[in-house]
């Protein structure tokens, strides 16, 4: 299969993307402090039936981290878009990737076809869990290093650390986190009022996926998306936690397919 390796420069920061397959186009968008290798599993496969773009978000991977001028994540990846040519797609986020896909929906709702929103975050939601919140004061006091070994031992990832191969990939994508995000203060442009508030709007079909042994946060927030978006439905994967995607990537993949390709 043949895959397009490249950069675009999107307001003062430069994205790095791959694309493969052929058809409509399907965005993939990862999670924080990993990259687009998370998608290793879906990449390939799903370009089989679509042209599929998945991309590393400002601030990760091999894209350039952000600077002092505000910025949106939505614009980013509109001006990827933009770029490609292409006006309409249909996007696949998961947990951040997932906030980034509801917030670029609402902010432009011509240029979505379908909405698939895994173990996702929700800028607006009240959090119950805690732990996060020491992990970043980890990455301010501590140093990055420990941060990192505290965030891969975060209770979302119970499920994926059973599993020798999700875990390795797992830490070696935090391995090569930056850590920006925790030693910076982040001038990314967030929606007022929050997405959270919003949701209701969003007229693209909508797939909410969460993984069966995530933490109760991110089942809240599926059955908020579900019951709230007037056209969504909710998916809970057996057995595997935050990590769905590359926990069980056949039944994942299975349901992905199956509700983009109409089914």
């Amino acid at each position: 299969m043949q895959i397009t390796q490249s950069t675009v420069d999107v307001g003062g920061a430069r994205l790095y993307y791959e694309e493969a397959g052929s058809g409509r186009p399907l965005v993939l968008i990862h999670g924080f402090t990993f990259d687009m290798r998370m998608w290793d599993d879906q990449f390939e496969p799903f370009a089989q039936y679509f042209r599929v773009i998945r991309y590393d978000v400002r601030g990760y991977g091999r894209s350039s981290p952000p600077t002092s001028e505000p910025y949106s994540h939505a614009d980013d990846l509109k001006a990827l878009l933009d770029q490609l040519g292409i006006s309409r797609a249909n996007l696949l986020g998961l947990s951040l990737g997932a906030a980034i896909a509801i917030n670029f929906t609402l902010t432009y709702p011509t240029m979505v076809s379908a909405l698939v929103l895994a173990d996702a975050v929700l800028w607006g939601h009240s959090w119950v869990e805690t732990e996060s919140g020491d992990v970043w004061r980890a990455g301010r006091e501590a140093g990055i290093r420990e941060a990192k070994r505290l965030w891969l031992w975060h209770p979302m990832f119970d499920a994926a650390r059973e599993n020798p191969n999700v875990a390795g990939r797992l830490s070696r994508m935090v391995a090569d986190y930056s850590g920006w995000n925790w030693e910076n203060d982040d001038p990314g442009i967030y929606p007022d009022p929050p997405d959270s508030q919003r949701i209701g709007k969003i007229t693209a079909p909508t797939l909410a996926i969460v993984g069966a042994r995530d933490i109760p946060d991110f089942h809240v927030i599926a059955d908020t998306l579900s019951h709230t978006i007037p056209n969504a439905r909710k998916v809970a994967l057996q057995g595997v936690g935050h990590m769905c995607n590359m926990e069980d990537p056949e039944a994942f993949n299975e349901v992905v397919l199956t509700f983009l390709k109409g089914g």
